[in-house]
């Protein structure tokens, strides 16, 4: 059984919901899981960058004697990353760009049994359909989990945006009718997490 940790992103406002979430992660692993850390979301000259700052991160919020170990996902190697790792973080950034490279394998296959954790975008491939925070619009995710999702709910994100504020109502509003409007919202706030195991 795949155990998915769906995010909605902003961790870095939240410390102990960070902590929370990583320990989640981890959670009936062993003492030193592996973990692949995947930047897919963002431009690839950032993803070292990101990885050390993550990891150093991650691991001040592990309990004693609990010690992963990461490592950074790379296209090219990321079926055989993914077979020697323990779970998977998908950091989030953009949407579509993250949507053109998770698109290229079959990831309930390649994943099966691991800890899939999303955060932000992250979260939102991994769903049916979502309503997205940069691009503010409704769109399909790969369609993993049969459910909707709103990262970022009733946030500040993007308030500086030369679009305005989000309207978070009008957003679930379209979401609700977008695609399949049987399926559950899960519009959650910034740090908190759902988990779905299938």
């Amino acid at each position: 059984m795949t155990k998915y940790i769906l995010n909605s992103g902003g961790l870095k406002n939240f410390p102990e919901k960070a902590k929370k979430f990583n320990k989640e992660i981890v959670k009936k692993l062993s003492k030193t899981p592996n973990i692949l850390l995947c930047y897919f979301a963002v431009p690839r000259e950032h993803w070292e960058e990101k990885f050390a700052r993550h990891a150093d991160h991650f691991l001040e919020t592990m309990d004693e004697g609990v010690k992963p170990k990461f490592e950074l996902a790379l296209p090219d190697k990321f079926i055989d990353q993914m077979k020697n790792n323990d779970a998977i973080i998908i950091h989030g950034g953009d949407d579509k760009l993250l949507l053109y490279w998770l698109k290229q394998y079959n990831l309930p296959e390649i994943w099966e049994d691991k800890v899939v954790a999303g955060s932000s975008a992250g979260s939102d491939v991994l769903v049916k359909q979502f309503w997205t925070s940069d691009w503010r619009q409704c769109m399909d995710g790969l369609g993993i989990l049969p459910i909707k999702f709103i990262p970022h709910y009733k946030s500040s994100y993007g308030q500086d945006d030369p679009r305005g504020s989000i309207d978070w109502e009008g957003a679930y509003k379209k979401l609700e009718k977008y695609g399949n409007e049987s399926l559950p919202i899960h519009a959650l706030e910034e740090g908190d997490f759902v988990i779905i195991e299938q």
